[in-house]
């Protein structure tokens, strides 16, 4: 094809920029009319750690706080669920550093609930965790998933616990990995994924989410991210107008903060990948809790500082128990499947039951000290507080007009009228958190160490990001990484990605765009030279060429290493049958 017909689709493209639809850019979220919220809470912040159940980190406080419902010291489990003569592993209070990670896949859970394939029993039984850790073949497993931290080797949670709320009735929403349940926290399903789903990671998993809901109704939101945010594994937050929702957490979170200028709806992602420079915090072994300690502790004080203090509240939990063990039944009935999907083979599980029991705190001036929240009152006789809570509850608190995202969130317990049982905000929270003075990891990050599967999926995300999935060793691409190549190879896609979209943005494009890969521009001007390239620089004032359709890369013979960025809208535009 001739160099005529090159400069044609260059000139389309260029045109393309200049009259797409215009976006403010106002600091830090788009200027918008603002639904207008009645209650206390203008900004509710969610923050969710990694797998670790609740009688793990929290069942120890019932000795100092009876009315919590943890460990009495009693409960223990056999070695062989289904022989009463075996040898039995009872809790202990000796949990400090936890190096192995437990089996927390979905049919390791149904052992672990069950104690064996059958998983009809009412109430849950919860005797297989030891019979599933003896199953791993790792020395001491079967103590580690019995223990549980002493109070004070979790300073921060124990202040906490004392001065606001603990959810002790609050359970991962599917009996799975961490992925499925991360979903189900801003929209209400995994939309049949009880695993890693290969076509979904690429394409972004479609269904309706929380985030939508809020943008529906004119509120804002914003994701505070370290290595790389989860949360763009949703379709629909990689669209352009998205891209300025998401946040260094160290650059911009206290600034945001102190400025007064947190969103209503703030999500805090963890740094999932440990390694030495900045280790993780995320609580997921062999990660030091003691630093998962440090990360909550500094989320509080810098919310706690903030002007919006006062109309605010902060919800902590965890993705799902990580193979710990917990002694409350995980709720096996009248749960509603929330969309109608299977989960894929061999398992074709109907998601009608939740998953273990996970650590919840609630808090916001609004709450009065040392409160428990058991089961909640509704909406119907056998709702939970799970994970789709938060978005049944944010639907409530915020006096959104969108309907509920699925049947699980309009099923849910919701925990809105905790902040309506006093008239006035607390003066006396307490502005620091108890220091944590204890390292509990004998040992730095070993950046040398495989990826675990949830960090998998994390790189495969990030290969989505940079356009790296189009390769032949997808999906397999992180599996000759370690966990510090893997952290630099996913803070680097996340960079491109962000910076590729804003630039599109500054060009004019679409807003409403969903950003589908990147690619390089280094061979974009085959045969026009790099005279014309700072030409065009100068003249649309932009730092990339901004959108361009798979067709038009594949004519280019176009690498992916300097960003570029594509998307559907344009494909549709120009006629292009797009291929993402």
């Amino acid at each position: 094809m001739g160099l005529f017909r090159r400069t044609r689709i260059l000139f389309f493209i260029f045109v393309y920029l200049l009259l797409s639809s215009s976006v403010s850019h106002s600091f830090p979220f788009p200027k918008r009319h603002k639904h207008k919220i009645e209650g206390p809470i203008k900004t509710l912040v969610v923050l969710v750690m990694e797998n670790r159940s609740f009688d793990h980190m929290l069942g120890w406080l019932k000795k100092i706080r009876p009315d919590i419902d943890g460990l009495s010291g009693s409960e223990f489990n056999r070695i062989n669920a289904s022989d009463p003569t075996s040898r039995a592993v009872s809790v202990s209070d000796d949990a400090f550093f936890i190096d192995s990670d437990p089996g927390h896949s979905i049919q390791a859970i149904r052992e672990q609930i069950f104690g064996c394939n059958e998983s009809s029993a009412n109430p849950a039984p919860m005797n297989g965790f030891v019979q599933q850790a003896e199953s791993m073949g790792v020395e001491g497993m079967s103590k580690n998933v019995m223990s549980g931290f002493k109070p004070d080797l979790l300073p921060v949670y124990t202040e906490l616990a004392n001065e606001f709320a603990v959810m002790d009735r609050w359970f991962a929403s599917v009996p799975a990995s961490t992925q499925p349940n991360r979903f189900y926290v801003h929209s209400a399903t995994s939309h049949g994924a009880s695993s890693n789903v290969r076509k979904d990671l690429i394409h972004g998993f479609p269904q309706k989410t929380i985030f939508d809901s809020l943008d529906e109704n004119g509120l804002t939101f914003g994701i505070y991210y370290q290595n790389i945010p989860a949360t763009l594994f949703f379709k629909s937050l990689r669209k352009l107008k998205h891209i300025i929702k998401f946040h260094d957490y160290k650059l911009k979170f206290k600034l945001h903060a102190k400025m007064g200028k947190l969103p209503n709806y703030v999500v805090i992602e963890q740094r999932y990948f440990d390694v030495d420079l900045f280790p993780a915090n995320d609580d997921h072994p062999s990660h030091d809790v003691a630093l998962g300690q440090r990360f909550v502790k500094d989320v509080y004080e810098t919310l706690r500082a903030s002007p919006q203090w006062k109309e605010m509240a902060l919800l902590i939990t965890y993705d799902e128990h990580g193979g710990f063990y917990d002694h409350v039944p995980t709720p096996v009935s009248g749960v509603p499947n929330p969309d109608g999907i299977i989960g894929p083979d061999p398992y074709y599980f109907p998601f009608d039951r939740l998953g273990v029991r996970v650590p919840t705190f609630l808090i916001s001036p609004w709450i009065d000290k040392g409160t428990v929240i058991h089961k909640p009152s509704g909406p119907t006789p056998s709702s939970q507080f799970e994970h789709s809570s938060i978005a049944a509850t944010v639907k409530k608190l915020f006096n959104l007009q969108s309907n509920f995202l699925t049947k699980r969130d309009a099923w849910a317990g919701t925990f809105e009228k905790y902040f309506y049982l006093r008239d006035t905000p607390r003066e006396d929270c307490p502005e620091k958190l108890p220091e944590v003075k204890t390292t509990l990891r004998p040992r730095g990050p070993k950046e040398d160490v495989e990826l675990s599967e949830f960090q998998m999926e994390l790189i495969q995300l990030a290969s989505q990001l940079n356009g790296d999935y189009i390769l032949n060793s997808y999906p397999d691409i992180g599996r000759q990484m370690s966990v510090g190549m893997a952290n630099r190879y996913a803070e680097d896609a996340v960079k491109r990605f962000l910076e590729a979209g804003r630039a599109a943005l500054r060009a004019g494009a679409n807003e409403t765009a969903l950003v589908t890969k990147i690619y390089g521009i280094e061979n974009l001007l085959f045969g026009f030279g790099k005279n014309w390239l700072k030409d065009i620089k100068n003249r649309v004032k932009i730092d990339l060429i901004g959108v361009i359709s798979k067709g038009a890369c594949n004519f280019l013979d176009m690498t992916p290493r300097l960003p570029l960025v594509a998307f559907e809208e344009f494909d549709k535009s120009f006629g292009v049958k797009s291929e993402v």
